[in-house]
């Protein structure tokens, strides 16, 4: 015989079993929401083209050493009056001349000025290039929090929806026993409190889930769909001490510190060779031509230039004095930055341990909160329990399951923020599917200081690679 409603079961269930598929198919997940975020940010677009302009700063260095060759060109006339007193006679002349030519200088010598720039240069290169990483660091940082925190006010949205619909049976429950007479109107209007004061709850946890949202979407590009829970944490380091290692050592602001040394001791040696003076190859050819005489003259000039700073009112050693403190002033920053990582991984590994800590406390507590609300409630069945008692026990139990699932949430925040503080919270470390920025592609194209020409045609490419062109 044909069971028609048993199969209509059957084809419910299995299309309720495909379209739970097909949700969990649409999830978004964790590493969706960085690879949205690497893509969108406008902050790393912003500093890239910083780190490119730092790029020309060595290009703007290399150039100083090589020739300099300028077109020149004039154009003028001469006004003469010759005035006769003996013979009254007034006479005007005039002559238009036109002048073309090449001008050339080239620096020999400056002590050592110019290539030490170069080299202070390169290294303003390299910190520029590990402040983009550890910019890096903050965009997916901020993405993580965005995505846990939409989970975190989304679950807490779902657990007050729960809460009212429990606390409205309550209600209906203690007027149906305060129509029979079991309890007092007090008992139905602390139920009736307790409803406004979960729907207040509610409105504010839906308040939050908009605010959530909307940071979601500043920091990975769109609004949130549905986000699947990360499954495993991190991996970190075995020990504080390991990480703290690993952050002294390879972490972007340390790197970019260290840079800011070698630049400063660089520009040290630079103000001190600048009181060697400098020595020039100056010469030029030109072309002038008489246009009321008719005559043209070709000459030239070579000169060799030497300058020696004999007194500048002091300006000199007040340049050397004003790089040394700079240098020291690096120095100093190297020992702070060195010291606020140190305390940044004490502080994320700590959070990290209280979360893994208050999560198992938690667990505990729904555990209990939950027997103990059951058997309020059977207890209040039979007349042994009041109305407020049953509130109270429901409020713990939902006090209970809000606080694991902030701690759960924390847990999360924390481990990528240990990583992060480690250095290492970065798309080429988390093995993200994204475009890599290379900052030697730009850098080599530009580094030598090219003209117009195949090497400047390469550089077009690379910049319409970058989306620049």
């Amino acid at each position: 015989m044909f069971d028609l409603k048993a199969k209509t079961k059957r084809w419910g269930a299995a299309l309720g079993m495909t379209l739970m598929l097909a949700q969990a198919a649409q999830a978004e997940t964790l590493s969706d929401a960085l690879v949205g975020a690497f893509n969108h940010s406008g902050l790393l677009e912003q500093n890239r083209a910083l780190l490119r302009a730092a790029d020309e700063d060595v290009a703007i260095a290399m150039a100083s050493l090589r020739p300099i060759v300028n077109f020149t060109g004039s154009l003028g006339r001469n006004f003469s009056r010759t005035t006769s007193s003996s013979l009254g006679t007034l006479s005007d002349t005039g002559n238009t001349s036109a002048t073309i030519g090449i001008a050339m200088e080239l620096l020999i010598y400056d002590g050592g000025q110019s290539k030490i720039a170069i080299e202070a240069a390169k290294e303003n290169v390299l910190a520029t290039r590990a402040r983009l990483l550890s910019l890096e660091q903050n965009v997916l940082l901020r993405a993580i929090q965005a995505y846990m925190n939409v989970r975190r006010t989304t679950e807490t949205v779902v657990l007050r929806q729960s809460n009212v619909r429990l606390i409205t049976q309550e209600l209906r429950a203690a007027r149906d026993r305060f129509e029979v007479g079991e309890i007092t109107r007090t008992d139905v209007a602390l139920a009736e409190a307790r409803l406004a004061a979960a729907r207040s709850a509610l409105a504010a946890a839906e308040g939050g889930l908009i605010s959530a949202q909307e940071e979601y979407r500043v920091a990975v590009g769109r609004k949130p769909g549905n986000l699947r829970a990360p499954r495993n944490l991190p991996k970190t380091a075995n020990s504080v001490e390991e990480a703290k290692a690993i952050a002294v050592r390879n972490h972007p602001d340390m790197q970019a510190v260290k840079h800011d040394v070698s630049a400063a001791d660089l520009n040290v040696m630079r103000a001190e060779a600048a009181s060697r003076g400098n020595l020039r190859l100056r010469g030029g050819v030109n072309t002038s031509r008489s246009l009321s005489a008719k005559t043209k003259t070709n000459s030239g000039s070579v000169s060799l230039e030497a300058t020696v700073p004999i007194y500048q009112g002091g300006r000199l050693p007040a340049l050397i004095r004003q790089a040394m403190a700079r240098r020291d002033a690096a120095r100093s920053g190297l020992h702070i930055t060195k010291h606020q990582l140190e305390q940044g991984v004490g502080n994320a590994f700590a959070q990290l341990r209280v979360a893994a800590a208050s999560i198992e406390a938690s667990e505990r507590q729904i555990r209990a909160a939950t027997v103990a609300f059951r058997g309020v409630r059977e207890e209040a069945n039979v007349g042994s329990r009041t109305t407020l008692d049953v509130l109270n026990a429901e409020q713990e139990l939902l006090n209970a399951r809000s606080a694991l699932i902030g701690v759960q949430t924390d847990q999360f925040i924390s481990a990528y923020s240990a990583l992060a503080s480690m250095g290492l919270l970065t798309a080429k470390h988390l093995n993200l599917p994204v475009q890599q920025y290379d900052p030697t592609a730009y850098y080599n194209l530009v580094k030598d200081a090219p003209a117009r020409s195949k090497q400047g045609d390469k550089l077009d490419r690379v910049m319409r690679s970058l989306g620049k062109k």
